[in-house]
C-alpha cells in the first residue's frame, strides 16, 4: 500500500516541478510576445496564461499538501 502511494507521489512531485517550469517559461516568454501583438493576440496571451498559472498552482499546492501531510 505504501508503494502505491510512494508511486503517487514521486509523480505528482515531478508534475510540480514541471509545472513551477512552466511559470518560469511564462515569464520568460511572455513578455517578447507582448511587444508586437495585437489586441485580439494580447486576449488570447492573457487567458492562456492565466488558465497556465491556475493549473501550475493547483498542482504545485496539491504537491505540497501531500508533502506537508506525511509530517
Amino acid at each position: 500500500m505504501s508503494s502505491n502511494c510512494d508511486k503517487r507521489c514521486v509523480s505528482i512531485y515531478f508534475f510540480a516541478i514541471l509545472a513551477a517550469y512552466a511559470i518560469l517559461g511564462l515569464l520568460i516568454f511572455v513578455p517578447g510576445l507582448l511587444v508586437g501583438a495585437s489586441t485580439l493576440l494580447l486576449i488570447g496571451i492573457v487567458l492562456v496564461v492565466i488558465v497556465v498559472l491556475l493549473f501550475a498552482a493547483a498542482i504545485i499546492l496539491k504537491a505540497l499538501s501531500k508533502l506537508f501531510h506525511k509530517y
